[in-house]
């Protein structure tokens, strides 16, 4: 980590931290030994990744997230602060911005430029060097009261993008992966408010923070063998690789919402609600 990345982290952590410890919020985090253990897990010597992967109700969620580790971590190396992807026309629209996200660990993302590009690419070898890497699904901001319903009445998590799958088949060693449901951040910075309100988070909000068991590796492995083992021989591979995404991206999206439901219920609202 270079010295500018790692002031850029810490400042944003310590901040985050200080602003989540003022009273001007408040918060309940549940499962955190979950991650700490997972990022202190002996086999990341041995380049085995680790992958956080949340619901994104709001443009706070990262960073103000983090501000729940220990201020040891930002001092560390990269391998115990995230890396994730953020959006090109939102986070990197200018020189400043650009150099700001950069140094915070944020690999710049095209939208509509598919699985296939730096961003991804980056994010696989980030893993493949035992890094940890943080990943939004949905790939965009969705609050829960825009959720559609099913035939149930019960509210779903927008589908992950394909992206998702192929980090997640791509590493070298299958990662740790952690699923995380957060509540409440929709309330502290609510879309569709006009300037200047929209650029400043609401006190009071009521924020939780979930992090569920890690996701067994098997079921991962076992969904790459059996897509591998019910290929048909007339199938091409660029047919088998988008079966085999499409199928990992879909566990990991029931594995999320079923933990979001266990959080906050079918509607997936704030439980403080």
């Amino acid at each position: 980590m270079s010295l500018r990345s790692a002031a850029t982290i810490s400042i944003v952590g310590i901040t985050c931290k200080a602003f989540l410890n003022s009273g001007l919020c408040k918060l309940s985090v549940n499962g955190l030994q979950n991650l700490v253990q997972a990022l202190e897990n002996a086999h990341r010597e041995h380049d085995r990744g680790v992958v956080t992967i949340s619901n994104h109700i709001s443009t706070l969620d990262d960073p103000v997230t983090w501000g729940i580790l220990p201020v040891t971590y930002y001092l560390r190396s990269s391998r115990f602060t995230r890396w994730t992807l953020g959006a090109s026309d939102i986070m990197f629209t200018n020189s400043v911005f650009s150099t700001f996200f950069r140094y915070g660990q944020v690999f710049e993302t095209f939208r509509g430029k598919g699985i296939y590009q730096p961003a991804v690419d980056n994010a696989i070898e980030k893993l493949d060097q035992g890094c940890w890497v943080h990943l939004f699904g949905e790939g965009n901001v969705n609050q829960p009261d825009t959720y559609q319903k099913d035939e149930n009445g019960f509210a779903v998590l927008p589908r992950f993008k394909w992206g998702i799958g192929r980090i997640l088949s791509s590493t070298a060693r299958s990662p740790i992966v952690i699923p995380m449901w957060i509540t409440g951040f929709d309330k502290l910075m609510p879309e569709g408010r006009s300037f200047p309100f929209k650029y400043f988070p609401r006190i009071g909000a009521r924020l939780s923070i979930t992090f569920g068991e890690p996701l067994p590796l098997d079921q991962i492995r076992s969904t790459q063998v059996r897509v591998s083992s019910d290929r048909h021989p007339e199938q091409t591979q660029i047919d088998f690789d988008a079966r085999m995404r499409t199928e990992i991206t879909t566990a990991i999206h029931k594995a999320i919402l079923t933990l979001g439901r266990g959080v906050s219920g079918p509607l997936l609202a704030d439980p403080s609600c």
